[in-house]
Order: structure tokens, then C-alpha cells, then sequence
């Protein structure tokens, strides 16, 4: 019998390339596929507004008071905002508050400049450049200061109860829920997903995630931006870089809704049996940061 021998590199099983959005709106370009989000589509969202319902796809976020940390107890949970009072004792009342943007308990969104490849930022900019100690130069939450108006589509994977641990998110599951739902995703749409766990980390407990195949599936379809309530976690096995930070934020450029809180959003399309709906997101316009906490609204 014949030594068996190593595969050569034409034997191999190939790779297909990772889709990738650099270049594709030009060298200078900073709003990545929300580029896709057109007239027609941001129209064709207005129309979804039929009974004026709506709801909130944020978590809401109880503050610490700056005078407890860092010497707080390790009973007391944390939070991504730490808040002290400015001024009390006459008719006006002020404060001040420090944000963790990019937090587990805050619902926020994340900016192109956030993730870099190979030393460079969206769409092909030096991260030493871009990323300064005074702030973020290009591809920063500027791109998104006028807001994001889109249609948006929940496929809610978690409609019998949280996804398995572990369990890796393909496109199967994507289009076995628009099947279920009736809901179509379509170019420029806002693509919301409920995995069912908690955004935080379960110890000792491997937490479902996206994988890549279901990324390669939102670069077909046109998918303008993705929130997702724990879905930024690789699965564990899956190798390869981060599919949702590491190729839809940074190779497609696709700014990501980290940590939201959709389960009112479910609750509210299981009655209207609808899961398209206008979804409105207006960040505050401060300029120059990789991220910035947001209040997602969904209106039916």
C-alpha cells in the first residue's frame, strides 16, 4: 500500500474570498453600505407606518454614581455610564456623565473606524492616521450624525426560546425565519436579529453567534446595517477572523447595532404578525468618536 501523502496546494479545498465593500463607493468614501440606504428604500420604509405602534430596541441603562468608583463594592453591578451631579439645591438642576461606548449594557453603534485591517481603517487609511488621541479622523460616528432611516426587518431566530449555546447562525436559519415571518430582507434594509441571550457573557457558557456564511448572506442581500442583541461572538470552532466585527464592520463596512434589547420588538411583531417596520436611528452628532451609544425605534 502506498504512503499516503500531503494534499498539494491545488488538491485543497478553496477558500471562497471574504466579501469586501473597500473601494467600492470610492477612496474617500466614510458611510459604507449605508450607502445603500437610497431614497426609494427610505420611502418605501416610510410606508411601513400603518398603526403608529412602536418600540424601543435599546436597554435601558440605571447609571453609577461617580462618587462610588472606583472604590464601589464588587456587589454593585456595573454600568456603562458613570454619573455625577453638577449643580443641586435651586430650581435648576445638572449633571455630568462619563460613557463606555462600546459596552455589553449599552445599546450602541458602532462607527467604521472601529475595526481596522491590516493597520488601516475604512476604506484604506492609515489607522496611526485616522485614530489620534484627539479623536478619529475619517470613518468616525460623524458618518452617521444626520441618523439612519431604513427599513428594518426582525428574524427572530429565538421564536421557540434562546438559540442552543454554541449554535452558529448560518443563512439557512436566516431564510427558514422569512419563510416563517413572511418578511423579506431587501437591499438597503436594516437586518435585526434575536438570538434570545442576554448581550453580556454567560459564564462558563459558550453563547450562540454569527457565522460567517450568514455574514456572506447580508453582502448578497444588500444588508445596510445589522443590530443584533447577542450576536457579535464567534462561535467557538469556527476559526477565521470575527465574522460580524471582523468582516461585516471591517471589510463591508457595515456600521453594527451592538447590544440591543429586542424582545418588546418581538413581542410587539407577534401581535401585529408583521416584521418589517420603519426604523429610526438618531445618534447624538458628536463627532470624531469609533462609536456612540443609541436609541433604535421601531414604528409599525
Amino acid at each position: 500500500m502506498p504512503e499516503p501523502t500531503e494534499p498539494t496546494e491545488s488538491e485543497l479545498p478553496v477558500e471562497p474570498e471574504l466579501p469586501d465593500n473597500w473601494g467600492r463607493w470610492g477612496n474617500d468614501d466614510e458611510l459604507g453600505t449605508l450607502n445603500l440606504i437610497t431614497d426609494a428604500v427610505r420611502a418605501s420604509a416610510a410606508a411601513e407606518v400603518r398603526t403608529g405602534r412602536w418600540a424601543s430596541l435599546a436597554q435601558p441603562i440605571a447609571p453609577n454614581p461617580m462618587i462610588s468608583s472606583p472604590f464601589a463594592p464588587t456587589t454593585v453591578d456595573v454600568s456603562p455610564v458613570q454619573h455625577m451631579m453638577a449643580h443641586t439645591g435651586v430650581a435648576v438642576a445638572a449633571d455630568w456623565m462619563l460613557v463606555t461606548n462600546h459596552h455589553a449594557k449599552s445599546t450602541h453603534l458602532d462607527a467604521l473606524a472601529h475595526w481596522s485591517r491590516d493597520g488601516d481603517v475604512y476604506p484604506g487609511r492609515p489607522r496611526d492616521e485616522v485614530v489620534t488621541p484627539a479623536g478619529v479622523t475619517h470613518a468616525s460616528s460623524a458618518s452617521f450624525a444626520a441618523g439612519i432611516v431604513t427599513r428594518g426587518v426582525l428574524l427572530d431566530l429565538a421564536h421557540q426560546g434562546p438559540l442552543p449555546p454554541a449554535h452558529a447562525v448560518t443563512s439557512r436559519d436566516f431564510e427558514e425565519a422569512e419563510e416563517r415571518q413572511g418578511a423579506e430582507v431587501r437591499s438597503g434594509d436594516a437586518l435585526v436579529l434575536r438570538l434570545g441571550w442576554p448581550s453580556t457573557p454567560v459564564p462558563g457558557t459558550p453563547t450562540p453567534g454569527i457565522s460567517l456564511d450568514a455574514v456572506r448572506w447580508m453582502h448578497r442581500r444588500g444588508v445596510s446595517v445589522c443590530a443584533a442583541d447577542r450576536g457579535t461572538r464567534t462561535p467557538a470552532g469556527t476559526g477565521g477572523p470575527s465574522p460580524l466585527h471582523g468582516v461585516a464592520l471591517g471589510r463591508m463596512a457595515m456600521p453594527l447595532i451592538d447590544a440591543a434589547e429586542l424582545d418588546d420588538l418581538a413581542a410587539l411583531c407577534v401581535e401585529l404578525r408583521r416584521y418589517s417596520f420603519l426604523l429610526t436611528v438618531a445618534p447624538p452628532r458628536i463627532h470624531g468618536l469609533t462609536g456612540v451609544p443609541v436609541n433604535p425605534i421601531a414604528t409599525f
